[in-house]
């Protein structure tokens, strides 16, 4: 996970702060030290890492800090609140014509960044909104990407122009403006060419599409793994296209995280949103404040949150409710609450975003675990997930032989079942009545 090695080492000298009773000057320069060095380490900016913590350390030595009954916690109250601001403050949305004209956004990037990817990605979040995208395929040069264009919008049910590979990319653009003004698309989205890096014939191809069409955002997908060239690409973009946003890629990867801290701060143009994975659902809109906490080892439980609301069914939960509370829920809402859990981004995911989730980073989480459980689950017949109480040893031996399991595991997932009940039963009482764990909004069972 991005930031983990980068908010280890600060989670390490905020304990060390955070255990001193009163902090003198050279303390605070120690910690900061140490801070600037993790920082670097983290592949950030050394510019934006020099005024990052020259800014910290002008607050932190103040008298009102040093003096302070809790000084440890008013620096890491500064860290966090500089952090914060080196990522943006304010969360920047998609500026978006309104939905009676169209909107045109170039997306524009290096080969490999996962432009065509997230630009599906885009279109699926933009339809979710209401809003009626059209992706165009302005990417003669790579042999797949038409029909990579072509596969993922078929999957977001969003409409594909293409007019092959042999014509102008500025030629496709205008035709597509035509097809969106008689089809009413409302938002036009440009799917420019890659190259494997940035060239003169590539950003006056793109310069060419600007100045005939009217385009309105000119939106950098950049890849988080490449660190300080992610930060370079960005500033060399802005300086021929005069870039509006950034969408960061692969942060869900193993990256030190650099550019996200980097970025905004070169360029002065915002982080839009993040890709936090493959699926064409993984795109999250960027809020510098949860970034910071993340990185800071604070979690994120807004975006957990929000993550779980996306997901949730309330007709579904009421009728889960009714079963818990008579402890009449069975294998098929144990297997419904997993693959909601997976939608989410699974266990590793969930837990990451917990307040002092670095904590838990020596459990092991076995996500194959899960795989196995859902393999027992998928081998027994309708009646036995309906009716657990059928289940004698006979079928619990074809179960375990359809799974290819031994039997001793479908016997604890069966216990793991009825433990479940019993304890559901046991606080039935508390859901759905008002009480602290009442309400709309509930996390899946288990977690």
């Amino acid at each position: 996970m991005a930031f983990e090695n980068l908010s280890d080492k600060l989670q390490n000298i905020f304990k060390n702060l955070r255990g001193k009773g009163r902090l003198s000057e050279a303390d605070v320069k120690t910690a900061l030290k140490e801070v600037k060095m993790a920082l670097l380490e983290a592949d950030v900016n050394f510019k934006v890492v020099k005024n990052f913590v020259n800014t910290v350390q002008e607050r932190a030595v103040g008298q009102d800090v040093l003096n302070s009954l809790t000084p440890g916690q008013m620096v890491i109250k500064i860290v966090n609140e500089e952090m914060i601001r080196l990522l943006g403050e304010q969360t920047v949305e998609l500026q978006l014509k309104p939905s009676n004209e169209i909107t045109v956004l170039m997306m524009c990037g290096l080969q490999g960044a996962g432009k065509t990817t997230t630009v599906a990605k885009l279109a699926g979040k933009l339809k979710s909104k209401g809003r009626k995208p059209l992706l165009v395929a302005c990417d003669i040069y790579r042999p797949a990407a038409i029909e990579q264009l072509q596969i993922n919008g078929d999957k977001q049910g969003v409409s594909v122009f293409s007019m092959g590979d042999k014509h102008k990319p500025l030629n496709i653009a205008k035709a597509a403006m035509e097809h969106a003004v008689k089809n009413g698309y409302n938002v036009v989205m440009l799917d420019t060419a890659g190259r494997l890096h940035i060239d003169e014939a590539m950003m006056e191809e793109l310069q060419e599409i600007k100045a005939n069409i009217n385009v309105h955002q000119t939106i950098l997908v950049v890849d988080a793994m490449t660190g300080q060239d992610a930060v370079n690409v960005s500033e060399l973009f802005n300086e021929k296209l005069s870039i509006d946003g950034v969408i960061l890629t692969k942060l869900d990867g193993d990256t030190r995280g650099g550019a996200a801290l980097s970025i905004r701060a070169v360029t002065g143009r915002p982080i839009l949103y993040v890709g936090m994975g493959e699926k064409l659902s993984d795109l999250e809109q960027f809020y510098p404040d949860r970034m910071a906490s993340r990185i800071l080892g604070m979690g994120d439980i807004l975006t957990l949150i929000d993550k779980a609301q996306a997901e949730f069914d309330e007709t579904k939960a009421k009728e889960l409710e009714k079963k818990i509370k008579k402890a009449e829920f069975d294998f098929n809402d144990f297997l419904e609450q997993m693959q909601q859990m997976k939608k989410m981004g699974g266990i590793s995911s969930l837990l990451g975003m917990l307040p002092g989730a670095g904590k838990l980073k020596d459990i092991e989480i076995d996500e194959n675990a899960l795989a196995t459980t859902e393999a027992i689950i998928y081998s027994m017949t309708k009646a036995e997930r309906s009716n657990p109480d059928i289940l004698n040893p006979s079928r619990k031996k074809r179960i375990a032989a359809g799974a290819g399991v031994d039997i001793s595991e479908v016997n604890a997932l069966v216990k793991q079942l009825e433990q479940s009940r019993k304890m559901m039963k046991q606080f039935s009482g508390m859901m759905g009545k008002g009480g602290k764990h009442g309400g709309k909004f509930k996390l899946p069972f288990g977690l």
